[in-house]
């Protein structure tokens, strides 16, 4: 196995039972030249040696037509990549199902967890930071105390207002998720924010519509894109807060026979794979799935084999979106 990964045998020793730091790529390629010849080691002699599971939980709000979709099958890639396996868990973002999901989770069942929360559970998620279950925040830091990887959604939104701007736009929308009050979910609250400084430095109206029910729904998306054009018909341009938002608005544009790019111009703010799939493919900002996914299971990991009394500080990244301007502009 040493000679197939190119490497001392020590290093394979260390790889396989984690007794030491090894890099990630030599990690990858070890675990590779395992599964080629066909190396099975005894996880649960190793689990109860090293007192180290090699499972992660991933709790996300869903999957069904969101970034998380991709996320997910990133972490799962690279959690293999480096010995580790996930449990997963979607709570359709309430409260009361994430707080169940943590508490199963942490009941022997994990040695991290990675989570988009909503919020609303951060006393319980330190408490079990506490207990020496690594946690990292992904999409959604709703608390600095725990490591976070997540996107810039106030610049994206920012700039995207400025970008229909240049295109001529000056009735631009916003559809956006939960973004005041109690419940507010942080992407939608900074994406709202970007918005505000943009059509107030260009002197241009707010024209918003919020979400209820069950978030990142295309129902939800409907029911909004409709309210928005009934009140507002003089809107040019709609920028929704994910790409399923933007699906719905895209529908109801053709079942009223509004020609998009030509009299309205639709972007997603939180773009992922499928909105180059659609019959007309949806311009978007588009957020790193593979930075994300990769980043927040590789500090998740870290924190997992570091020694108890070496373990690493707090780390917060950030990634910028980047424009795919596609046939919906």
């Amino acid at each position: 196995m040493a000679q197939l990964a190119n490497v001392h045998p020590a290093t394979v020793s260390r790889a396989l039972n984690n007794v030491s730091y090894v890099k990630p790529e030599t990690k990858a390629r070890i675990i590779a030249a395992a599964a080629e010849l066909n190396y099975h080691a005894d996880v649960f002699a190793r689990s109860f040696k090293k007192g180290i599971r090699y499972t992660i939980g991933v709790v996300v709000p869903n999957v069904h037509m969101t970034i998380f979709d991709d996320i997910i099958q990133c972490i799962e890639t690279k959690a293999r990549a480096l010995g580790y396996y996930i449990l997963f868990c979607h709570t359709n973002d309430d409260p009361e199902i994430e707080a169940q999901c943590l508490n199963r989770l942490r009941a022997g069942f994990v040695d991290g967890i990675i989570i988009a929360s909503t919020g609303q559970n951060n006393a319980l998620l330190r408490e079990i930071h506490l207990q020496g279950i690594a946690i990292v925040q992904i999409v959604r830091n709703h608390d600095e105390k725990l490591s976070s990887v997540v996107s810039d959604y106030e610049e994206a939104c920012y700039k995207a207002v400025h970008y229909l701007y240049d295109k001529g736009c000056r009735e631009i929308a916003l559809i956006n998720g939960p973004s005041l009050g109690r419940f507010a979910i942080k992407p939608y609250k900074t994406r709202y924010e970007g918005y505000k400084r943009a059509v107030n430095e260009l002197g241009l109206r707010a024209i918003c519509e919020f979400t209820d029910g069950v978030i990142n729904s295309f129902a939800s998306g409907v029911s909004c894109a409709k309210k928005l054009l009934d009140e507002n018909p003089e809107t040019d341009a709609i920028m929704t807060a994910v790409d399923v938002y933007g699906m719905a608005a895209l529908r109801l544009l053709r079942e009223r026979n509004i020609k998009v790019p030509d009299k309205i111009k639709v972007v997603s703010l939180t773009g992922y794979s499928v909105g180059n799939l659609l019959e007309r493919s949806l311009t978007s900002f588009e957020l790193s799935a593979k930075e994300i996914g990769d980043s927040a299971t590789q500090i998740v990991i870290e924190e997992i084999e570091a020694k108890a009394d070496n373990k690493p500080l707090v780390r917060h990244l950030t990634f910028a979106a980047t424009l795919s301007e596609r046939e919906s502009s």
